[in-house]
C-alpha cells in the first residue's frame, strides 16, 4: 500500500491514567489538529499536522471526520455464542445448561462454524473492534473457520480449541485428543499473518485435574501461547469450585496448582476474589479481563475495581458475547464506568478508553502491536462520530475532550463507529 498519511483528531492513551498522576492527563497522548502516517501498514509518523505537513507534504493524504482512537481490543468474547445472546431467564451455570452448551454443539458442522465466523468479524468491525482474544468451541475445526476468515480480513485475533473432557455429551474431549488437537492447531497456524493461539480450557468445572495438568504442560512447552479462562464469575460457579476441591485456597489457586497462573494468563471475570487471589494476580503477572455487560445480563455483580487497583491486578475489557448484551466495547466501556461506581469507585472516560485499548493489549501481551497509535505499532484505528445520533451531537457538541468522550462511552454504541480501518485500509464503513 506504500506510504499514506491520515489528518485528524488523534486520541490514545500511552499507559494506564492511573499511573499518570492524580487526574490521570499525563496518560492522555491527544492531537486535535494531527497527522498519522502508515508505510505498508506500521506508523511511521504522528504528531500535530503543523509539526509533520512539511516533512510529509507529497505524501496522499486522507482527512478524517471524528474523532480517532485505536482500534478497539476485546480480551474476552464468545464467537459461537453469538446467536444466544439475549437468552432469557438464567444465571451462569443454568444458562450454559439451557441456552449455551446446545448452541455450541451445533459447531460440530463445519459449514455452521464458517458462518458464523464470517458472521462475528462483521460484527467487530462494526463496532470497532479490530483485536480480540476469542473462545471458540470443543471442536477443532471451530478455530479453523475463525482463523481463517481473520487470516482473509488481516485482522489480529487469538484463539484455542476449548478443553473440556468433563463438559456434557456432545462437548466433551479427552486429555489426549484435547492435547493431540491443541497441537495440531498450534504447528497449522503459527507465525501466519496476524493470529495467535490461547490454550483455553473453558473452566474449572468442565476439565478433570489430569486435563488441568496437561494443559500446564502444554502452557510449559509452548512460551508463545496465552492460557485463557474464567475465574469466580458467579457465586454459585465459586461454591461448586470450593466443593469440587476443597484443599485449594481459593478459585485461582486451582489453576495455580496445575501451573496455568503466570504472565501469559487471562482470565475472565474474576468478580468474586479474595484479596490472597488478587496479590497472587499481580505477583504472576497474571491479568483480568473485566465484562460488565455480562456481569450484569447474568446477575454475577460487579467487578471490583478499587480491589484491583489496590493490589495492582492487569486488566483489560471484554464483551463476552454471548452472555454480553452488545459488541461495543466503546458501550462497554460505559457499563465499566457504571460497575465501579457501583462499588463507589470512579471509572474516568481516559481509563475506560485505556482498557478498551493499551490495556487489554497489554493483557494479551500484544501491546508493541497495537493499543496506543504510536511509531511502530500496527494502524489499526477506528473513526468516531461523536454526532451519529442527535442526543450524541447535542451532548457533544461544546463539550471538552473527556466529556466528549464519556458522551461517546455511554449515549454511544455501534452508531459511533464511522470507520474502521485494518493495518491503514478502510476494513468496515458506515453506510447511513
Amino acid at each position: 500500500m506504500g506510504l499514506r498519511a491520515y489528518r485528524g483528531e488523534f486520541l490514545s492513551l500511552s499507559c494506564d491514567p492511573r499511573e499518570a498522576g492524580p487526574d490521570g492527563e499525563g496518560a492522555v497522548r491527544y492531537e486535535e489538529d494531527g497527522l498519522l502516517v502508515v508505510e505498508d501498514g506500521i506508523i511511521v509518523a504522528r504528531g500535530h499536522h503543523a509539526d509533520l505537513a512539511a516533512r510529509f507534504a507529497q505524501v496522499p493524504t486522507e482527512r478524517l471526520s471524528g474523532l480517532v482512537v485505536p482500534g478497539f481490543i476485546d480480551a474476552h468474547v464468545h464467537y459461537p455464542q453469538m446467536d444466544s445472546m439475549a437468552a432469557h431467564g438464567e444465571q451462569l451455570l443454568d444458562w450454559l445448561e439451557r441456552h449455551i452448551f446446545p448452541a455450541e454443539m451445533a459447531f460440530a458442522e463445519r459449514a455452521h462454524a464458517d458462518d458464523l465466523a464470517q458472521a462475528f468479524l462483521t460484527e467487530l468491525l462494526r463496532n470497532g473492534t479490530t483485536s480480540a482474544l476469542v473462545f471458540a468451541t470443543v471442536h477443532e475445526h471451530s478455530v479453523d473457520a475463525l482463523f481463517e476468515a481473520a487470516l482473509a480480513r488481516r485482522m489480529r485475533v487469538i484463539s484455542g480449541k476449548v478443553l473440556m473432557d468433563e463438559g456434557p455429551e456432545g462437548l466433551r474431549d479427552s486429555v489426549a485428543s484435547g492435547r493431540a488437537e491443541s497441537e495440531a492447531l498450534l504447528r497449522r497456524w503459527r507465525g501466519r499473518g496476524r493470529l495467535g493461539y490461547a490454550l483455553t480450557p473453558r473452566f474449572a468445572l468442565t476439565s478433570s485435574d489430569a486435563q488441568l495438568a496437561d494443559a500446564g504442560a502444554f502452557l510449559a512447552d509452548h512460551p508463545e501461547v496465552l492460557l485463557h479462562t474464567h475465574l469466580a464469575e458467579n457465586v454459585h460457579e465459586c461454591a461448586a469450585v470450593a466443593a469440587r476441591f476443597p484443599e485449594v485456597a481459593d478459585y485461582l489457586d486451582v489453576y495455580d496448582r496445575f501451573g496455568l497462573v503466570g504472565p501469559r494468563s487471562v482470565f475472565a471475570h474474576g468478580i468474586h476474589l479474595p484479596d490472597r487471589a488478587c496479590t497472587r494476580l499481580r505477583d504472576s503477572g497474571a491479568g483480568i479481563a473485566v465484562c460488565p455487560s455480562s456481569n450484569l445480563f447474568l446477575g454475577s455483580g460487579h467487578f471490583d475495581f478499587g480491589q484491583a487497583d489496590r493490589y495492582g491486578v492487569k486488566l483489560g475489557l471484554g464483551s463476552d458475547v454471548g452472555a454480553g448484551t452488545s459488541f461495543s466495547l466503546l458501550h462497554t466501556a460505559g457499563l465499566a464506568y457504571q460497575a465501579a461506581l457501583a462499588r463507589e469507585d470512579r471509572l474516568s472516560p481516559f481509563r475506560a478508553l485505556y482498557l478498551a485499548t493499551l490495556g487489554s493489549a497489554q493483557l494479551l501481551g500484544i501491546a508493541d502491536k497495537v493499543g496506543a497509535l504510536e511509531v511502530g505499532q500496527e494502524a489499526d484505528f477506528v473513526v468516531l462520530d461523536p454526532a451519529a445520533t442527535p442526543l450524541l451531537a447535542r451532548r457533544t457538541q461544546v463539550a471538552p475532550l473527556a466529556q466528549r468522550l464519556f458522551a461517546l462511552q455511554v449515549l454511544g454504541d455501534d452508531r459511533a463507529v464511522a470507520r474502521t480501518y485494518i493495518l491503514g485500509e478502510c476494513a468496515w464503513e458506515r453506510t447511513a
